[in-house]
């Protein structure tokens, strides 16, 4: 066991990429893959299998599911986009760099690429047996399986408006799911409303051409159909059909963008906005109160000490009495003569001893707590 950790550590070093972008876009080329192959595997039973396995409603529900997954292997990496037109919009607003578009792009496109090789190598006996060729369009196609052809009924400007709609519906969809200001997703459940969005854009918007609203989902199955063994025709089918899931797309993603901002975004940033210059203003008022009792507090601390002199008095009074008794005395006639003398001295003393005292005034100030204001 211990040699196992030791040698899969020595792996994910030597392996362990640098460049985070080079890392974002190996994930996104991943989520793109189990988009693609998920979603076109189900297209694929239903299709060969005659819609024996299968119908229209299981294949909306596969690619719903399969963006979901998609985004939860690559999204704490990459942020999911999977698909080029939601990558485009992010650039737009900001929240992405420009130069991510491209790189994003082009790995988008090769895990689409990638993840219709699977399903082309899953079904490859049931694909040559269903027509005993492969077919571009026609009842018996089997190229549409990969990537989207339009309806006998549509035309390129019809088309063209269908894929626009569908990318900003799309994109409006998913602006509002990442929008922080809006009514943001709890982390981990964007994965799963981001699903929802493409079941439902499948609901409503897929019979014209299958909804594509995705560059990379469209052009990278239709380039392998076209090494695979269906040729040139991929691309020319349909008046270049093409063209239209490639540009459309983007133009639905600006104009999607542009709606949502003009609708919603605009106005909720700008609140959000507002709302922290007050809080910024009320912090402010707070520090410069506080500042100001600093400032007090520290005056005081500097002002010099105050010299006290004290002045103690001491008096001292001694009194001293001596008395003094004188006895004459003579033998005849007998005569004594007493003489008593009484001296009393008084004598006072006062000191006067100077102390000086320093004397430091002390001030304690209790600085009040900011209460903080909550906005709605």
């Amino acid at each position: 066991m211990g040699k196992q950790k030791t040698w899969l550590k020595k792996l994910a070093q030597n392996f362990q990429i640098r460049n985070l972008l080079l890392r974002q876009a190996l994930a996104e080329c991943l989520g793109t893959l189990i988009l693609v192959m998920f979603g076109c595997g189900a297209v694929a039973q239903l299709v060969l299998s005659g819609g024996s396995h299968g119908m229209f409603l299981t294949v909306n529900f596969a690619f719903g599911f399969a963006a979901t997954l998609g985004i939860l292997v690559c999204g704490q990496v990459s942020g999911g986009h999977l698909n080029p037109a939601v990558t485009y919009a992010l650039c737009l607003l900001g929240r992405e760099r420009w130069r991510k578009f491209p790189v994003y792009f082009a790995f988008q496109t090769l895990g689409a690429f990638l993840g219709s090789g699977v399903i082309f190598g899953l079904y490859y006996d049931a694909l040559w047996g269903f027509a005993g060729k492969l077919i571009v369009t026609g009842p018996n196609a089997t190229a549409g399986i990969f990537a989207t052809y339009p309806g006998g009924h549509l035309t390129l400007i019809n088309g063209f408006f269908d894929q626009m709609i569908g990318t900003a519906a799309l994109v409006v969809c998913v602006l509002a799911i990442v929008d922080p200001y809006n009514n943001p997703i709890p982390q981990g459940l964007e994965a799963f409303t981001v699903g929802f969005v493409v079941l439902v854009i499948g609901l409503s918007m897929g019979f014209n051409s299958g909804y594509a609203v995705n560059p990379a989902r469209d052009l990278g199955p239709r380039l392998f159909t076209s090494l695979a063994g269906w040729g040139s025709e991929v691309f020319t089918a349909g008046q270049c059909w093409f063209l239209v899931p490639i540009f459309a797309p983007f133009l639905g993603a600006t104009f999607g963008t542009i709606v949502y901002q003009l609708m919603v975004g605009f106005h909720q940033e700008g609140e959000a906005h507002d709302r922290k210059k007050r809080e910024q203003e009320e912090k402010e008022e707070d520090r410069v109160r506080l500042t100001n009792v600093t400032t007090k507090d520290a005056l005081k601390d500097e002002m010099p000490s105050l010299p006290i002199t004290t002045t103690t008095t001491i008096t001292t009074t001694t009194i001293t009495t001596t008395t003094t008794t004188t006895t004459i005395t003579t033998t005849t006639p007998t005569t004594t003569i007493t003489t008593t003398t009484t001296t009393t001295i008084t004598t006072t003393t006062t000191t006067t001893i100077t102390t000086p005292t320093t004397t430091t005034l002390t001030t304690t100030t209790t600085n009040p707590t900011p209460t903080s204001i909550l906005y709605p």
